[in-house]
């Protein structure tokens, strides 16, 4: 089995190349949101870099969400295109799993954010890589209440620790550790790894879909006119 992985959730545009149970290719750029432009050529130097052609691919992965609106559909639109013209199938990844993966530790509850805007943060919670926590988009302080009632030591990983990691701080004193800044960040090797185990749920290219907790930005404000014009 040998599957490429892509990932533009956030602002790391990444792609890996998992065979037989090992790593061939890992890389990243964090490039914020110019995923569009750089995301096939990463794909292409992945091939290229393992003497791979796309014909002997059996899988394609993709972090499906939650994260950026635009990141998160110019992944999974290249991962369809891809597996349609290979006939091959997809696998969807999510996002805050594959951030929190490679941070298994018993002792600390892994919590992955990341910045959803609005002072609000997408956000999950795992022990030991068992899920503790359904990814939810919530303020920060409700995210953290929530945390709270899971345990008593956490490790905070994701984008989100930059803009929020002091508010974190302050509220949760020393019950709370950041992950250093090498870790991060989702791995996309994380994801072809998380796709290898889940080989057995992949789907066809049209059944493939993106994981949105929320509405997009300009549906939300077409909403808020709406509401505002009948009220």
């Amino acid at each position: 089995m040998i599957i490429l992985a892509l990932d533009t959730s956030g602002p790391v545009a990444g792609v890996a190349l998992w065979e037989d149970g090992r790593i061939r290719y890992e890389a990243m750029a964090v490039n914020k949101m110019t995923h569009s432009e750089s995301i096939m050529p990463m794909v292409e130097e992945a091939l290229r870099r393992t003497a791979l052609h796309q014909g002997a691919l059996t899988h394609l992965a993709v972090t499906v969400g939650p994260g950026s609106f635009t990141g998160v559909r110019i992944g999974v639109t290249a991962v369809k295109a891809m597996a349609h013209a290979l006939g091959i199938p997809c696998i969807g990844v999510d996002a805050l799993e594959a951030t929190a993966a490679g941070l298994e530790n018993r002792d600390e509850i892994v919590c992955p954010i990341q910045d959803a805007r609005v002072q609000q943060v997408y956000g999950a919670a795992f022990r030991g890589g068992e899920r503790l926590m359904a990814d939810c988009v919530l303020k920060l302080e409700e995210y953290l209440e929530q945390a709270e009632k899971l345990g008593e030591r956490f490790l905070f990983t994701g984008d989100g620790i930059l803009p929020y990691g002091a508010r974190i701080a302050e509220k949760m004193g020393e019950k709370a550790r950041f992950a250093a800044a090498h870790s991060a960040y989702l791995r996309p090797a994380a994801v072809a790894c998380l796709a290898a185990r889940d080989a057995a749920r992949a789907v066809d290219y049209l059944t493939l879909q993106p994981l949105y907790l929320r509405a997009p930005q300009a549906e939300r404000e077409r909403a808020a006119r709406e509401a505002a014009k009948h009220g």
